[in-house]
């Protein structure tokens, strides 16, 4: 019995490390100190010698005006359910 609780919670931790994975390769993250800009925040892009996408807090490292800004959204963004009016 004791063995096959090991081999359950061996999965269990094989599973979990996969989808922690999984969710870290989706998220986007600042160049200069590697934390995921929270949802509303402002992501800067620049191109150049080194491609960077910094947040808010680290876009006054940078002289130049980026290339791009974007708004962090929800990951759910786009397939929430919207209530239609019927026509009669």
């Amino acid at each position: 019995m004791a063995s096959h609780r090991t081999h359950v919670e061996q999965l269990e931790r094989l599973l979990l490390r996969r989808g922690v994975g999984a969710l870290e390769e989706g998220r986007h993250r600042c160049t200069a100190c590697g934390r995921s800009p929270l949802i509303g925040e402002s992501v800067h892009l620049y191109e150049g010698r080194e491609r960077a996408c910094l947040c808010e807090l680290c876009r006054g490292q940078r002289r130049e005006p980026p290339v791009a800004s974007d708004v962090v959204r929800h990951s759910e963004r786009g397939h929430a359910v919207r209530l239609v009016a019927r026509a009669a």
